[in-house]
């Protein structure tokens, strides 16, 4: 297979970049979504969560207290956090 682009490679790099913010806004948007989620899709929108966080490098304890608390709110006040710094 033939070698990357130099487009394709900026692209790849930038993403590596921004990847913090990328995850940031991800867990914004799963904020709203678990507000509104019930049952089944309420409990994959927490592993959704759960496996952003780990990849945010979020304390374990705090992925563990925040998911088993099963409160949006929580996780909302996390992405404020995060947001201010």
């Amino acid at each position: 297979m033939a070698g990357r682009t130099p487009y394709q490679e900026r692209i790849i790099r930038n993403y590596y970049q921004n990847q913090d913010a990328i995850m940031l806004q991800r867990l914004s948007d799963l904020v709203g979504d678990l507000y509104l989620a019930e049952g089944k899709s309420r409990s994959r929108l927490w592993l959704r969560v759960e496996t952003a966080m780990r990849q945010m490098k979020v304390p374990e304890d705090r992925i563990g207290h925040i998911v088993g608390s099963d409160n949006p709110s929580l996780l909302a006040a996390l992405v404020k956090e995060l947001q201010s710094r």
